[in-house]
């Protein structure tokens, strides 16, 4: 089959099946998985096998739109009225959601077959491993459905905002508490700074210089674009997003951060971020969301799952106990109205590519050999259930708050 018959394939399949579920009042981004899930070469046949594992360079130049459009919601104006709690909310449900997962497959993970990894020195190695995972959000789905809906109000910001950074410090539990579990594992004396600490630092601090260079580099060219026409600004735009994303992988330093910071750098710095913001949901956000969402669900490798189903619901569970908990925890600190303490988890559950990227660098460690493909079958596992239920509790949580009108719900005027 032809990679264009496949390309069409896939538009024609995510088109219908998000018209199904908005129907039955389901947000589009659902519809988009389950038609991944449909296409998924494991399930069907119809889609080759090697599509999916080449397909990579599509989900990327997704990625970095997704990103950059999350960035965007980075408004200086709108982090002064709600700043202290983005930072407050988001250390708590990161970090609570952190701790809720280790406890639980401490204590219930010996039960489920952590025991055939012998010690409890490694069965404690694995818990901080595949806790690490429980921190990071992936804004993705929820700005599809904000943008969907075209949700308004302060739920939305701080949902994006909190999701924006989470990601961040998902990266530094990375870094830490790889290192701590590799001590665990009695290589303390082998730990490699390099890899475990002195690495993700320069990756963080990396991405972010790359993005405020690329939006410099921005400022730079519209001062001598002599039209700026819709065609031409997104032209440019998406020549810098893939350009970023591209670069930033050369470099070695994270490409989702890179393309984050360059649209956070716009919104605040750009004589045209109102324009430039508005002609990509105008023009591209559709069509990104449909190709990203997708291509997702056809990546899920079904042979992963069967052995692991029990430890995949005890992360989800454990982990959305803890994204709840923490938020409160954290919007009761912030002094903030109840709304915001019982409703800003709802759209906090989604996860997508940042976890399964850390997943795959844990895998190159040769350290952690024996227990990465359980740990990738459960994050592949989690992210699946995350993806499909997080945009349906996004919803409810915005329409809850009074932040989606009842027209945009509906569909009609």
């Amino acid at each position: 089959m032809s990679i264009e018959i496949i390309l069409g394939l896939i538009l024609i399949t995510g088109f219908v099946f998000a018209e199904i579920f908005k129907k039955i009042g389901f947000p589009k981004v659902t519809g988009y998985i389950l038609a991944g899930i449909f296409l998924n070469p494991d399930l069907l046949g119809i889609i080759p096998e090697d599509f999916s594992k080449n397909s990579d360079f599509v989900i990327h130049i997704a990625l970095s739109f997704i990103t950059f459009s999350v960035g965007g919601t980075l408004l200086k104006s709108r982090l002064k009225i709600i700043g202290k709690a983005i930072f407050i909310i988001t250390f708590f449900e990161a970090q609570t959601a952190f701790l809720f997962v280790l406890l639980g497959f401490l204590t219930f993970g010996q039960f489920l077959g952590l025991a055939e990894l012998g010690s409890f020195s490694a069965i404690l190695a694995f818990s901080l491993l595949v806790s690490i995972f429980a921190s990071p959000t992936d804004p993705s789905a929820t700005l599809a459905v904000q943008t969907e809906y075209k949700a308004k109000g302060k739920i939305t910001s701080l949902i994006m905002s909190v999701a924006a950074f989470d990601d961040v410090l998902g990266i530094l539990n990375f870094s830490l508490f790889t290192a701590v579990a590799f001590s665990i594992l009695g290589n303390g004396g082998d730990l490699n700074l390099a890899q475990s600490i002195i690495k993700p630092v320069i990756s963080i601090g990396g991405a972010v210089l790359l993005g405020i260079a690329a939006g410099f580099a921005l400022k730079m060219i519209s001062w001598i674009l002599t039209k700026e026409t819709d065609g031409i600004l997104i032209v440019v735009i998406s020549g810098f997003l893939i350009g970023i994303f591209g670069i930033a992988n050369w470099l070695g330093v994270d490409e989702l951060l890179s393309t984050m910071t360059f649209g956070a750098f716009v919104v605040n710095y750009h004589h045209l971020q109102a324009k430039i913001f508005k002609l990509l949901e105008s023009y591209t956000d559709e069509l990104i969301f449909l190709l990203f969402f997708t291509l997702s669900g056809m990546h899920l490798n079904f042979s992963t799952l069967g052995s692991s189903w029990m430890l995949i619901l005890l992360f989800v569970i454990f982990r959305t106990i803890g994204k709840f908990t923490g938020t409160y925890i954290g919007g009761s600190l912030a002094h903030e109205e109840p709304k915001v303490k019982k409703l800003t988890a709802f759209g906090l559950i989604p996860q997508g590519g940042i976890v399964i990227g850390m997943a795959l660098l844990l895998k190159s460690n040769p350290a952690f050999a024996d227990m990465t493909d359980i740990i990738i079958s459960i994050i592949i596992g989690a992210t699946v259930i995350h993806e499909v239920i997080g945009p349906v509790l996004a919803k409810f949580a915005l329409k809850k708050a009074g932040e989606i009108k009842p027209s945009d719900n509906n569909g009609k005027k």
